[in-house]
């Protein structure tokens, strides 16, 4: 065969064999995320759009933006819906009532630990994902790891914290709160510390890497463990914008919103959760409380009521709550990701 021939079918295979991304229109996607660039999940928000970038061979470039640069932390799901940010990075429990299926995510005593919990979560809700959050695209769920009290005034039983001002990590825990006569303060995690630093609050509760990250550990002094409840979060995609994307753009968007992905994501989180309370115990002057069992098994009593209100309100908004909740205890069986 003559060696232009040779030349010519070589590089019709190679042409065929290689995915179409020279031929699709260079894009760059946003995405938001309301916490700042020094905290775990920018990292891994950048390691996560870098390989998307290398799957795709460059066209698809996306640039985090922290810190609450492009919106306020409390409307990142809209601003994904709206195309505000192309990406959101979104706290569903920011909006009590508004996604009630996956605020099961955010019940106490559901995840011994983020990364188990995070794969347990994000599998189960993919079957749910379209209908409660249909006008934007899926892509992952996660969990933090369970997080702890830290406050001004201790709290070891769920009496204590009547009377008390609390800020909240979610919609769940607030109803917590309210169902323990105490009241909730609302603010960002950002705004943390403002309000426990002048009294507004009385206490919080977060995972202790991220206290740690925004100097709570100088206005708190009491803690609690272990960890009553996680948050979950997602991120969700503009419809419109993933819709645009050529079918190959489509398969790496898609390949970058799995389950497996999911664990990556939260992974980083979690590890510096987990070192941050090791931390928290080293500091002079504060004073951890750990839960017995008999205490532990009258914090799940009194936070039984919870579970009801959930299953009302999914079954509410039309969903099947008692299939909905044996699917989330068969991921939670899967993966060996139930509290203990």
């Amino acid at each position: 065969m003559h060696r232009s021939l040779i030349s010519f079918v070589a590089a019709a295979a190679l042409s065929v064999s290689l995915p179409a991304f020279a031929a699709d229109a260079p894009v760059t996607l946003r995405l938001s995320n309301w916490l700042p660039n020094g905290h775990p999940i920018y990292a891994a928000q950048k390691a996560w759009a870098d390989d998307i970038a290398k799957e795709s061979g460059g066209s698809i470039q996306l640039t985090v933006f922290p810190s609450e640069q492009m919106g306020k932390a409390f409307d990142h799901y809209d601003m994904a819906r709206d195309g505000i940010a192309d990406i959101t990075f979104v706290n569903p429990g920011f909006q009590p009532g508004r996604f009630p299926i996956i605020a099961a995510g955010q019940l106490p005593f559901v995840f011994k630990d983020a990364k188990s919990g995070t794969a347990a979560i994000d599998e189960w809700y993919r079957a749910y994902a379209k209908t409660e959050m249909k006008d934007v695209h899926y892509c992952v769920s996660m969990i933090t790891s369970p997080g702890i009290y830290s406050g001004h005034k201790k709290v070891v039983m769920p009496g204590d914290l009547k009377g008390l001002k609390i800020r909240p990590p979610q919609g769940t825990i607030g109803q917590m709160v309210s169902l323990m006569g105490g009241s909730n303060i609302q603010a960002s995690t950002m705004e943390a510390r403002e309000v426990l630093e002048r009294g507004t609050a009385d206490g919080i509760f977060l995972p202790a890497g991220t206290i740690l990250l925004i100097g709570l550990e100088k206005v708190t002094k009491y803690h609690l463990e272990p960890g009553l409840y996680t948050t979950v979060f997602t991120f969700v995609m503009n419809q419109s914008k993933y819709d645009a994307l050529s079918a190959e753009q489509k398969a790496v968007i898609d390949h970058h919103c799995t389950t497996d992905w999911a664990v990556k994501l939260a992974s980083p989180w979690a590890d510096f959760e987990d070192a941050g309370l090791v931390k928290l115990h080293a500091i002079a002057g504060h004073e951890f409380t750990t839960l017995t069992t008999e205490q532990t098994a009258e914090w799940r009593k009194v936070v039984a009521p919870l579970k009801a209100e959930w299953s009302n309100a999914v079954t509410k908004a039309g969903g099947d709550a008692p299939a909905i909740a044996k699917a989330l205890d068969d991921s939670l069986a899967k993966y060996n990701a139930a509290a203990n």
